[in-house]
């Protein structure tokens, strides 16, 4: 019997015209499912590095005009500006472009000191999906911390004999180098009519030239004490017909008539028992010695200061607090080596370079204004010390015993650092190319008198070259900035 299977290849036949259809709708909805998947990604893509790139540029700018803030290179005022052009010179991208870039706020927290800004930008997707506007906003926020602070910058510079030149190795033109590079970071960016930074120089080997500061020294002589004149000595009364201690400007009239300056150098000051002393207070302080009887603090000028050959004293004069940047590197400039080390010396006048105690005998010499008075919210005050060698010369507390100067000059020194450090002020130190058979003894003064170290600030540099040596300073200058933020 034969079958007749035509009703059933109809069925089948509609079947497969129904499976068709099926098939169209299943791979439309596949399609456009990879589509929107497709597009989303790609949008996605679009928004993430429009917001990327847009945040990475507005982070730049907030963080470059918070640090010129912190410098001084722009007023407070000029902040927006900074912060919109920076932002517009670096914030487009492939998505966009900077002229559709808005820098919404920008506000300048004195408080906290911060700088907060924030930044938007319209975008168009390129793959609208359902209907949905083409356009999108993207907004992003940024802050970096400033610092308004005043910061005052005592460098202390070793000018003795081991750093002349000698062949190929000239140690005291690297110093010339680094530390004019270090006063022009320092002073040639900032607004002259409203400067932020202010740096003295303290030169020295066997001794500190103080130049107009040496009304304020008490020169020694081979037969003179270790103290200046006392109230009710003979020479006192018969120039002022009283046993009372004098007016200062007319005390020092009296000394220096009495005790001639063979230089304008000065040692150590001595105290009541003719050792070191290690405060930093004005040479108007009135004192008194083991007798009870009163003087002027004046610093001395030891007669174990010969000022000839390797005891002379250096022609660089130190210069107080200042922003005059041509007269610091005039000095600089004209720097010579020659003497010993009097380490502990040229600390002490760092210390006087930096307090308010010593005002007005700078303000007296016309040498500037002087130190601020401490305020760890306003001013920052910074110490720098630089040697080549350990200290390896004294005279206060010495006792005619010179085989032991090393020895009191390092243990001055770090008595006068310990007593800078509890008066806030930060201490950077920079041994350079320290022979070998001074090295220990040199890092350990160094180590000993810098600051602790904290993250990011580090204060103590060992270098060996010309290129490290300015590269330290450059580091210090740098980090006297975050000192600035962080203090």
């Amino acid at each position: 019997m034969r079958r007749d299977f035509r009703g059933t290849g109809r069925t089948v036949a509609c079947f497969i015209e129904d499976r068709s259809g099926n098939f169209a709708v299943i791979t439309a909805a596949i399609v456009t499912t990879i589509l929107l998947s497709v597009g989303f990604g790609i949008n996605t893509a679009q928004m993430v590095l429009t917001r990327s790139n847009l945040l990475n540029a507005l982070d730049s700018a907030v963080t470059s005009t918070a640090r010129d803030l912190t410098t001084g290179v722009i007023p407070e005022s000029g902040a927006e500006k900074t912060v919109k052009a920076f932002l517009l010179a670096n914030g487009g991208t492939g998505f966009t472009s900077a002229d559709k870039i808005s820098l919404d706020t920008l506000a300048i927290d004195h408080t906290a000191k911060t700088v907060t800004a924030t930044a938007s930008v319209d975008i168009n997707l390129l793959f609208p999906l359902f209907g949905a506007a083409d356009n999108q906003k993207i907004t992003v926020t940024s802050a970096a911390l400033y610092s308004d602070k005043t910061v005052e910058v005592a460098m202390m510079l070793d000018l003795t004999g081991s750093m002349a030149k000698t062949g190929k190795t000239d140690k005291i033109g690297d110093l010339r180098t680094a530390a004019k590079h270090a006063v022009e970071t320092m002073l040639g960016k900032q607004d002259p009519d409203n400067p932020r930074v202010r740096v003295a120089l303290v030169p020295y080997a066997s001794g500190v030239n103080v130049g107009a500061l040496a009304g304020n020294v008490y020169a020694e002589s081979a037969s003179s004490p270790d103290l200046p004149l006392v109230a009710g000595s003979p020479l006192l009364v018969s120039k002022t017909g009283s046993n009372a201690l004098p007016p200062f400007a007319t005390y020092t009239s009296i000394v220096a008539s009495a005790y001639p300056h063979p230089d304008n150098c000065a040692t150590e000051r001595k105290d009541r028992y003719g050792n070191a002393d290690f405060s930093a207070d004005g040479p108007d302080t009135v004192r008194a010695d083991k007798a009870g009887k009163q003087y002027y603090a004046l610093v001395n000028r030891d007669n174990g200061l010969k000022g000839s050959g390797m005891n002379a004293c250096p022609a660089a004069k130190l210069i107080p607090l200042t922003t005059d940047e041509n007269a610091l590197l005039d000095s600089i400039g004209a720097f010579t080596a020659n003497g010993y080390t009097a380490g502990a010396v040229a600390v002490q006048w760092t210390y006087y370079m930096l307090s308010p105690e010593w005002r007005s005998a700078i303000k007296n010499a016309g040498l500037g204004d002087g130190p601020a008075d401490p305020n760890p919210e306003k001013i920052a005050k910074v110490a720098i010390l630089m040697t080549d060698g350990q200290f390896n010369t004294a005279y206060a507390g010495v006792s005619g015993n010179y085989n032991n100067q090393g020895n009191v000059s390092r243990g001055n020194a770090e008595s006068i650092c310990a007593n800078m450090k509890r008066d806030g002020i930060e201490i950077f130190t920079i041994g350079f190319s320290l022979p070998s058979n001074e090295a220990s003894e040199a890092r350990n003064v160094l180590q000993n008198c810098s600051s602790p170290d904290k993250p990011g600030i580090q204060h103590f540099f060992d270098v060996s070259t010309g290129t490290e040596l300015d590269q330290a300073f450059q580091s210090i200058i740098a980090n006297t900035e975050r000192v600035a933020l962080t203090q």
